[in-house]
């Protein structure tokens, strides 16, 4: 059992490497394709905070895949079978996400692991055991995840573009403007990130103190004073650039950003990319090491886990290392696809990008329709050129990506049920 428990942390890694890859890149392609980050100091913020986001949050989203992924008490009599099919997952996945990645193809690593569970059990117990609502609302969410993220940053954009960005003084109008891109910004995301950080001190608060606060009222109280915050420290860059002269200071330190309206923007941008990376680590953790942990559950108690299952730290650790580990070697790929190979990007556009795939997220977390980073961040790009100009949009890449979408599913379920076939075969 501890060299077949080894070699399933291999595999693991590997799928979470891949995840790193592809998805990863993702958050900070945009940032990248901007020039608000180079790709050296994209990886490394992106590695520190998801890394931290997979250990110390990733814990609940994969109890929850490692117990819901495919149905638990169609394999209680038949543990190892379950076994078996989440080490067909690890493979096939891990396989399609390099082949994607190495396209430089942007794909949802969800989308893949469904398909891959929808193979297997299809051999495993028939195709009645396919859960095939979650095909359909994935679907469903392929076709509208793009349109509505696409549609929000054409909105956020048009705005900007119009009352910023085309006007004489936008120095002066962005300043009017910082409160509310401020509020915004913290808006979005800390809705995100926000109540998973501040969770340990409500508790505290609430169990060891003895004050009963209602859920979100210290989220809210960070949020404010991050917005009110952020508000004051830009309007502090900007004074002190106006103070040293703009052109000067863009000439002398040959900057990459046009003007100090883009250079703040490019903060934004990459303060959004930063939550971003964050919310990754800690959600899509759970796609990688979901089946681990299920494994280590039947191994150790020879029961399929139906309730849900403590998570260890090390397998949250093996999640956060693969996900860093893919982004450096492999990441440049899908973040050259995202930031450079649909449309020129600058700071300006590339935060409205970012901005959109969030409150698209948020969105569909409301209304339970299961989406994809990927689609959404996609979508926000192409709607930014929407605005910008058609001619802008390079369709050879869109058509190539909208391709790798649409196979991702089946490739995925053909790919596990072929392996899970194979290793049946040889084992039972």
């Amino acid at each position: 059992m501890p060299m077949t428990l080894v070699i399933v942390a291999i595999l693991a890694f590997y799928f979470a490497c891949n995840l790193g890859a592809n998805d990863v890149a993702n958050a900070m392609g945009t940032s990248v394709g901007s020039k608000a980050v180079t790709l050296k100091q994209a990886i490394i913020i992106a590695g520190v905070l998801e890394f931290t986001g997979a250990v110390l949050f990733g814990h609940e989203v994969s109890e929850t895949l490692a117990t819901k992924v495919a149905n638990p008490s169609l394999f209680a009599a038949t543990p190892q079978l379950l076994v078996t099919g989440m080490v067909t997952v690890l493979i096939s996945c891990g396989v399609w996400l390099q082949i994607a990645t190495a396209k430089g193809l942007p794909v949802s690593s969800s989308h893949a692991v469904v398909g891959a569970i929808a193979g297997f059990s299809a051999v495993a117990m028939g195709i009645g055991a396919i859960d095939w609502s979650s095909i359909g609302m994935i679907t469903i969410g392929w076709i509208v995840t793009p349109i509505i993220s696409g549609s929000i940053a054409a909105l956020f954009y048009s705005q900007i573009k119009c009352w910023i960005l085309d006007q004489p003084n936008q120095v002066t109008q962005l300043r009017e403007w910082i409160p509310w891109l401020s509020a915004v910004l913290v808006g979005v995301f800390g809705v995100i990130v926000l109540p998973s950080l501040t969770q340990p001190l409500t508790n505290y608060l609430i169990e060891k103190v003895g004050i009963d606060l209602p859920a979100y009222d210290i989220p809210l109280f960070t949020g404010a004073l991050a917005a009110v915050g952020l508000t004051l420290i830009s309007w502090r860059q900007l004074e002190m650039q106006g103070c040293r002269g703009a052109e000067e200071e863009y000439m002398t330190q040959h900057s990459i950003l046009p003007n100090p309206v883009e250079k703040l923007f490019g903060r934004f941008q990459l303060l959004s990319a930063c939550f971003v990376a964050f919310a990754h680590g800690s959600n899509d953790v759970g796609n990688a090491i979901a089946p681990l942990a299920a494994i280590v559950y039947i191994n150790t108690t020879g029961n399929v886990p139906i309730n849900g299952i403590d998570i260890p730290l090390w397998i949250l650790v093996v999640g956060g290392a693969g996900i860093v580990t893919g982004l450096a070697i492999w990441g440049k790929n899908v973040i050259a696809t995202i930031g450079e190979n649909i449309i020129a990007l600058q700071p300006s556009s590339g935060f409205c990008a970012e901005l959109a795939t969030a409150t698209t997220i948020l969105l569909a977390s409301r209304l339970g329709l299961p989406v994809s980073t990927s689609h959404a961040l996609v979508g926000g790009v192409v709607g930014i050129g929407m605005v910008q100009s058609l001619n802008s949009i390079k369709l050879q890449t869109l058509q190539a990506i909208a391709a790798a979408w649409l196979i991702t599913v089946p490739l995925s379920a053909v790919l596990s049920a072929s392996i899970f076939s194979i290793a049946r075969f040889f084992w039972y």
